[in-house]
């Protein structure tokens, strides 16, 4: 085995040279550029303590199952999606999901389930889902890859107006702000 890649006999192994490169990659040139356009001293690592994480899976597999008793650890997966935090200014979207403000700007990543599915080309493709309805009825588990989505208009009513409840996880702890003690890259 060439130490310098991956081995797809052994997932979640790599090597630290590679790990070490690709973080220097981001940083000397996304995070860089981002810092310098924006001004800001924007997160580059964030963390999510392994409870949470296990709860986030647990939660995905009994609402997939719950839904359909056939859907198998296979058919499961996470989608990290790359965004920001809101400006101070309109922090007040937050209100529902409390986050320090000295997040504001910063990156993070939102976590959705994905629940493979077969397209209408047959294509087995990695849908984004969401098993909750405005209601917090359960609905169909496979949704389009983009659906229209209303903007929040913060009152937490889930009337539909884009309060709906969705299967996602953010809240982990950004480095900046936090400090980075602990590490190793």
């Amino acid at each position: 085995m060439n130490a310098e890649s991956n081995n797809p006999q052994r997932p979640g192994v790599m090597s630290i040279n590679l790990i070490q490169q690709l973080i220097d990659n981001y940083r000397q040139n996304h995070l860089s550029a981002i810092n310098n356009t924006l001004g800001i001293e924007d997160a580059h690592s964030i963390w999510f303590d392994l409870p949470k994480l296990k709860k986030f899976i647990a939660m995905i597999e009994e609402e997939a199952n719950r839904i359909n008793p056939d859907t198998t650890e296979e058919d499961l997966g996470i989608r990290f999606y790359y965004a920001s935090y809101p400006k101070i200014e309109n922090w007040n979207i937050m209100e529902s999901h409390p986050v320090p403000k000295e997040y504001a700007e910063r990156h993070t990543l939102v976590m959705i389930p994905t629940l493979k599915k077969e397209n209408e080309a047959g294509d087995l493709l990695d849908y984004d889902f969401n098993s909750l309805d405005a209601n917090g009825e359960k609905i169909s588990l496979a949704l389009n890859a983009r659906r229209p989505i209303l903007p929040d208009d913060g009152d937490g009513d889930g009337d539909g107006d884009g309060d709906n409840p969705g299967l996602g996880e953010n809240n982990g702890q950004l480095t900046p702000p936090k400090a980075s003690l602990g590490e190793s890259y």
